[in-house]
């Protein structure tokens, strides 16, 4: 039997199969599927805290198939994987992985180069070619996670109930004194349940880039931005505590505010329903054109670009998000705008040309 480097030391033997050598594909010829699995569990595995039942659910895989062994081996046995990765802090480490990963999701970059990428890895964090934004790595992490167009909802086993939007991911930790959800990418809408069971009602923290936040008995919408996170809440009340420790803040319902690495701010309004998109809407009244057409882009591939000329038109509606072309063609119909395609992936909304 081969071995291959188990994570945080040992080996894992590779079982034997009757497979005929000339069934075996070469390293760089594995299927994209297989080599996909290894790098994500290297990046689990290696340099996250992987759970006993993540490292179970781990060595179900790898001897699922003499493939998988393969390819474990051949993440392993990369030059550079464990120097170059070993000697950088572990936060770095975990990002080379990731921009590995980024690069195996690029469908026009070829297996090989897809190796050569993670054992170079080390190099491009240290050249700071990640842009955290556009890429998905925080799946990888991830417990639970969504793609463009797609919704999930949790039920957790304490009666919370988590519904994940579009492109997002998060881990959750129920075990313990505290009950923990980690918000890796997105947007979650969350009603805490009553903890049943427990011989007291834990208390229920989120934990973002910027800060934590704990639920006081509530239920509220979490979102991430590019540099802080959007806190609405529907009722009871959520207690802010910024990443770097400024002061704290209590946010009621009906209110909206901001969490930054340094504080909170309160948020402006949108002029529609922070937790619609929950039930595949958007609505509210007195939206903003370019509001709406910016949350709308969220939830169809490519861009909405929006002329300033009509930026400012206020409206008012219902507008379904899996149905992104629709709306845009009822606002023709009711407001003084064009829209138009260049691709299905490029659309400009402008104001209509008099005749």
């Amino acid at each position: 039997m081969s071995e291959g480097a188990l994570p945080h030391g040992g080996t894992a033997e590779v079982p034997d199969k009757s497979y005929h050598p000339s069934d075996v594909p070469p390293p760089d010829r594995l299927p994209e599927s297989v080599i996909d699995a290894a790098i994500t569990w290297a990046v689990r595995l290696n340099y996250n805290a992987p759970t006993v039942q993540d490292r179970h659910a781990f060595e179900r895989w790898l001897h699922a198939d003499l493939l998988h062994g393969i390819a474990w081996q051949r993440v392993h046995s990369l030059k550079g994987f464990q120097s170059d990765l070993g000697a950088l802090p572990p936060k770095l480490a975990l990002d080379a992985l990731q921009t590995a990963q980024a690069g195996r999701e690029h469908r026009s970059l070829s297996r090989r180069n897809a190796m050569k990428l993670l054992s170079l890895a080390g190099i491009a964090v240290t050249a700071g070619w990640i842009v955290r934004e556009q890429t998905p790595w925080q799946r990888l992490l991830a417990d639970v996670s969504t793609g463009i167009g797609e919704q999930k909802t949790l039920h957790l086993d304490d009666g919370s109930v988590i519904v994940l939007n579009i492109d997002s991911a998060i881990s959750t930790d129920l075990v313990g004194p505290r009950r923990l959800v980690v918000l890796r990418r997105g947007e979650i809408l969350i009603t805490t349940g009553a903890d049943a069971g427990m011989p007291a009602k834990r208390p229920f923290w989120v934990y973002t880039p910027f800060g934590r936040m704990q639920a006081l008995g509530t239920r509220f919408v979490v979102r991430l931005d590019k540099e802080r996170a959007r806190i609405s809440v529907q009722q009871g009340a959520v207690e802010l505590h910024p990443a770097d420790g400024g002061v704290p803040a209590v946010v009621q319902a009906g209110e909206s505010r901001w969490l930054m690495d340094d504080g909170t701010a309160p948020a402006e309004l949108q002029g529609f329903e922070a937790d619609g998109w929950a039930e595949g809407v958007i609505a509210g009244k007195n939206i903003l054109l370019q509001d709406l057409l910016a949350e709308l882009a969220r939830y169809r591939p490519g861009r909405i670009v929006c002329d300033p000329r009509v930026a400012d038109l206020r409206l008012s509606g219902l507008f379904h998000v899996k149905e992104t072309d629709r709306a845009l063609q009822f606002l023709v119909q009711t407001q003084p705008i064009s829209v138009t395609y260049h691709t299905r992936f490029w659309v400009t909304v402008g104001p209509r040309e008099a005749h």
